[in-house]
């Protein structure tokens, strides 16, 4: 993301402005360069995708001048102020007035590029964020549902999208509380059965005698207390989407009864002999490894090959703590929607602890805690105590550094623990070799 932002160098001097551009440039950041602060101004808009360097001594308007109307137009754009020896009041003041760093001179196109570097990545969360919140008020699209900004969820976004306009069926893979009924409403939502309906039916929290009428409906008489016709589950998805979740548990006998739905697309009622076509879409979801299961003989395997067409794997959080941020943000902003109340801000050793967790019950989990904490209640198994208003260790730039300062040293840490097993550290990780060997490579490891 950082390298779809821009840096704005504001300096008069043609030499030195020249030498901060060549700096940002030569670590493969985008820059521009103008003489004065009102050149700048003529750029900088609200949502200014980038961030600003600025000489405090400029023709005109001075730096502080350009810090303060940068704060009227976007408070959260980050401004990092050149300082000379003499102007180091002027630096605390135009800290003081918002803005995000500064440099004294001299100073080395090492420390340029390092302190650019974070406020690029304080504002490219920033501008997600903002993103985020608009999809709060927009939720149809498949990133308004399947959020994060991690290459497993790229990839998820993207299979989602290449088939949600194929009537295929598909079969969602993926721990507890990973999201896989979300997918199953981005693939109805995207899809041209959009104005059909959306049915889901837990095959896990129905039971085993009751299955049979919730799935195909039954008729008046059919058996005690069928008083009336009732129109099932699979019915009532024609020309929308079933979603099936718990497959896995799904009673042998009612497994052939779907799988002779998904090969003829008909269906009968308990008690009628009559076949009711249906054009329905089935998406599945398991938690399980239904090929093992089908090997034991507790799942049939002609209809986990049936399903098993299209295949999306969901993530576990633990495959993709740099998403944190992001989803603990979405999911407190929804709280302190839902429950009127401010949204907290996290210290650094509250967002480790985060980062540290496990993470059993996944995105769900994360979504209770985020309740918690906007609740201002205790968050098992978190001993979050409230923050002092003046500590610190509050520093809303800090999230992308946190994550992967992290991420890096528990990786690193377990390679060197099993003497540089990819295959063992993954175990240890409890993550995929691949996800692993992808994360190797992006800290250098």
């Amino acid at each position: 993301m950082i390298r779809d932002l821009t840096v704005l160098i504001v300096e008069d001097d043609p030499n030195v402005r020249l030498g901060c551009l060549q700096a940002v440039q030569l670590a493969g950041i985008g820059a521009a360069g103008v003489e004065s602060a009102e050149a700048a101004l003529r750029v900088i808009a609200p949502g200014y995708s980038g961030v600003v360097v600025t000489d405090m001594r400029l023709p005109g308007a001075d730096g502080l001048s350009l810090v303060r109307r940068c704060r009227e137009l976007d408070a959260d754009l980050p401004v990092i102020m050149i300082t000379g020896h003499g102007d180091m009041t002027l630096a605390v003041e135009a800290m003081r007035s918002g803005a995000y760093d500064f440099i004294p001179k001299p100073f080395s196109p090492e420390l340029l590029v390092e302190v650019v570097k974070r406020a690029l990545e304080k504002r490219a969360l920033t501008l997600e964020v903002a993103a985020l919140r608009l999809a709060l008020s927009d939720r149809r699209g498949v990133d308004g549902k399947l959020l994060g900004r991690s290459p497993q969820m790229e990839r998820v976004r993207k299979l989602v999208a290449e088939v949600a306009h194929s009537p295929v069926d598909v079969l969602v893979h993926g721990e507890t509380g990973t999201g896989k009924e979300l997918v199953a409403e981005a693939l109805h939502e995207m899809s041209q059965r959009k104005s059909g309906h959306f049915v889901a039916l837990n095959c896990g929290g129905v039971p085993d005698n009751l299955l049979d009428s919730e799935l195909f409906g039954h008729e008046a008489g059919a058996f005690t207390g069928a008083q009336r016709r009732r129109i099932g589950k699979i019915e009532y998805a024609d020309g929308g989407t079933l979603f099936l979740d718990e497959l896995e548990s799904m009673p042998m006998g009612m497994q052939i009864k779907l799988l002779r739905v998904l090969q003829d697309r008909n269906i009968e009622r308990l008690g009628s002999n009559q076949r009711v076509p249906v054009d329905v879409r089935v998406v599945a979801a398991t938690k399980d490894n239904l090929l093992q299961r089908a090997t034991q003989g507790s799942f049939r395997a002609d209809l986990y090959y049936r399903l098993n067409v299209v295949s999306i794997e969901l993530p576990s959080l633990r495959e993709r703590r740099e998403d944190i941020p992001l989803l603990l943000e979405h999911f407190m902003l929804l709280a302190a929607s839902r429950y009127g109340r401010g949204q907290p801000t996290l210290t650094q050793e509250q967002l480790r602890k985060l980062m540290a967790h496990p993470w059993p019950g996944n995105v769900r989990e994360l979504r209770n805690v985020a309740d918690c904490l906007v609740l201002g209640v205790p968050a098992a198994p978190f001993d979050f105590s409230p923050p002092a208003a003046n500590d610190p260790d509050l520093e809303s730039g800090s999230l992308v550094e946190t994550v992967e300062s992290f991420e890096r040293g528990l990786i690193a840490a377990e390679l060197s623990r099993h003497e540089g097993s990819v295959t063992r550290s993954a175990r240890a990780l409890r993550i995929a070799k691949t996800t692993l060997s992808d994360k190797i490579r992006k800290y250098g490891l």
